[in-house]
């Protein structure tokens, strides 16, 4: 009777730690796209204010200096820095964030010689 018991409140708690696993797993990957968010929208308000700083002096991009896809690429760049370190931790996060299923028949065969004695 212990031994049901015990495999039932083994099923039970994995059933919790899935349970937690999969929220924490949501909030990473939420927490993962907010800041993909706060790139792009860094990016775009540095290149806004590129183009009003360099469209004021009246500088044209043509035949001088970036283009302005490189002028874009060197933001992206610039403004991933930060960032690259904070997916990578998330990433390692995601990849703990799991629960352990409990082995049912390995407990049992464990115990075969009390049950059946």
């Amino acid at each position: 009777m212990g031994q049901v018991v015990s495999d039932v409140t083994e099923v039970l708690d994995y059933k919790k730690a899935k349970k937690e696993a999969k929220s924490e797993r949501k909030k990473i990957l939420e927490q993962m796209a907010a800041d993909e968010q706060a790139k792009n929208n860094l990016v775009k308000k540095t290149l806004a204010s590129q183009r009003a700083k360099y469209g004021a002096s009246g500088m044209s991009g043509a035949g001088r200096g970036m283009t302005e896809e490189a002028v874009l690429k060197r933001l992206r760049d610039e403004a991933e820095q930060p960032y690259q370190e904070k997916r990578q931790n998330n990433l390692e996060k995601l990849k703990k964030a799991h629960a352990k299923k409990p082995n049912l028949v390995k407990s049992l065969l464990s115990r075969f010689d009390q049950l059946v004695g």
